[in-house]
């Protein structure tokens, strides 16, 4: 493969196709590792393998796509039609120490990490709330009730929509007490 091929869109989306299969495989096999609840229609692998099922879907589709726009460059010669279009065109570069998007993502993907870390120690809505808290200002969004009403809200809502609907058991931390009064009614 020639060094102007691998530096079109079309063969960074084949990479990228190729890691988000191994990811979607390894993330099929986890999902094996999730407990059964019994006397549930839904179980917790059920979600996740939905989304882990359009991820692979898809990145198949890129890979094949990818695969496609270069065995078509390798026939087209470099003035024909064949050679233009979004695959064909130079991928861009990424510069974290100067993209201000590049250095948001890091960041939200940092904040994700400790996220996981403190999912059981201070429960589901706290950790949700503090995340989205952090997401929202990292946007620019500068209304504090609504930040403050939809980081709170959100989380709150899904606790109860899992807890009593789907029957999932969501770590709560100090909150404990809201799945004692949730039990109640």
């Amino acid at each position: 493969m020639n060094s102007k091929k691998t530096q079109t869109n079309a063969f960074a989306n084949l990479i990228g196709s190729i890691i988000f299969i191994i990811i979607g495989i390894w993330a099929w096999m986890k999902a094996d590792s999730f407990k059964e609840v019994r006397n549930t229609y839904v179980q917790p692998a059920a979600f996740p393998r939905i989304m882990i099922a359009g991820m692979l879907i898809f990145s198949v589709a890129l890979l094949i796509q990818s695969i496609w726009a270069l065995m078509r460059m390798d026939k087209a010669a470099p003035d024909s039609a064949l050679m233009e279009g979004p695959l064909v065109r130079k991928a861009p570069s990424f510069d974290f120490l100067h993209d201000k998007g590049l250095q948001g993502a890091a960041l939200v993907m940092a904040l994700c990490v400790v996220y996981t870390l403190l999912f059981k120690r201070i429960g589901y809505v706290i950790d949700s709330f503090l995340l989205s808290v952090a997401v929202m200002i990292l946007i620019g969004k500068r209304k504090p009730v609504q930040m403050i009403l939809i980081s709170l809200l959100v989380p709150l809502v899904m606790f109860i929509i899992f807890y009593k609907v789907l029957k999932v058991n969501i770590p709560m931390g100090p909150l404990k007490f809201m799945r004692d009064m949730l039990d109640k009614i």
